[in-house]
């Protein structure tokens, strides 16, 4: 008996050993759960031509697009571990984690694989608002409850999610105003039709710069090279920090060594500078780190946006 589980379990060595070299055998599949041309699929695409060259065979990047990538994330939920089909996941699933319900957990039914970048986010006004740091803003929204009106990419988007966060941890009472999608939202900002926006930084900068909106605070935790002088929401609101990021999972049940082979991949393509240049152009911050890292992070996520969602009693739309 002793003998035939040794020879077992010397068979499982020799078959992971194989594995490990041979893997992989044929293209890998990362699904995006948003339209090309968005911000997740744009990070993707700047890293796949290194993640081809590292792996050996071309990563296909594979668009599954709706209802907030509920769609394309449940497909990938439902993909075989088999160490080729890999998501592309951001704040907007964890949110989505907690609010709507989906048919899959973002922390059950994948296994983080790596954390490319966390998008800086930027709190900032139209300016005739009469605040130009966030105790102004504070003040101000205190002043006149639910008055201060601000903007959102949509019901349960990541900047709704980062002012119930700002109301939540300030104690003011502001007014929703939801919008189909950024550009709209960053619009009606420079038009005053709405006094404030918590925005990814690379959606309003290009404002910020030509003076149409004044920057209140970086809402992430760190300060943003692009606006020096610009202090954090964190300097304010201590614990503070709302950005977002794109981390790349894996089916559960994967097999680690092809969970390993394209966490190496990515940090080695986090290397390039190259490829640093153009994330750090999109107001990303290069991230990498192990899977038990991104595994924390994913966690830590989904647990923050659970909390903001249950205490303003937010409900699926």
């Amino acid at each position: 008996m002793m003998r035939r589980l040794l020879t077992f379990a010397a068979s499982m060595l020799i078959a992971g050993a194989a594995l490990a070299q041979s893997y992989p055998e044929k293209p890998i599949r990362i699904i995006v759960p948003f339209p090309p041309g968005g911000g997740a699929d744009v990070v993707t695409r700047i890293m796949q031509p290194k993640l081809t060259e590292e792996l050996g065979h071309p990563v296909i990047i594979d668009n599954r697009a709706g209802a907030g990538g509920n769609i394309g994330t449940d497909a990938a939920a439902r993909s075989a571990a088999d160490g080729y089909t890999f998501l592309v996941a951001t704040v907007a699933q964890a949110i989505n984690h907690t609010l709507t319900s989906p048919t899959w957990s973002l922390t059950k039914d994948f296994t983080p694989v790596a954390v490319m970048i966390l998008n800086q986010s930027l709190l900032a006004a139209h300016p005739s608002v009469p605040a130009s740091n966030v105790r102004e803003l504070i003040e101000l929204a205190k002043a006149k409850p639910g008055q201060v009106k601000y903007a959102s990419f949509g019901y349960g988007s990541s900047a709704h999610m980062m002012a119930e966060l700002f109301q939540i941890m300030t104690g003011v009472q502001m007014l929703h105003v939801p919008y189909k999608g950024a550009a709209p939202a960053v619009n009606d900002v420079v038009g005053g039709q709405v006094d404030i926006i918590f925005s990814d930084i690379a959606a309003i900068l290009p404002h910020t710069k030509a003076g149409r909106v004044k920057p209140i605070a970086v809402a992430s935790a760190a300060p943003f090279d692009g606006l020096p002088g610009v202090p954090t929401v964190g300097q304010t609101v201590s614990g503070f920090d709302a950005g977002g990021f794109l981390a790349i999972l894996a089916p559960a049940g994967t097999p680690k060594v092809a969970i390993d082979k394209v966490n190496a991949a990515v940090n080695k393509a986090l290397q390039v500078p190259e490829i640093r240049e153009k994330l750090e152009g999109l107001a990303g911050i290069p991230k990498g780190g192990s899977p038990d890292q991104a595994a924390q992070f994913v966690q830590s996520e989904v647990d923050k946006w659970a909390r903001v969602i249950k205490t303003a009693n937010i409900k699926p739309n």
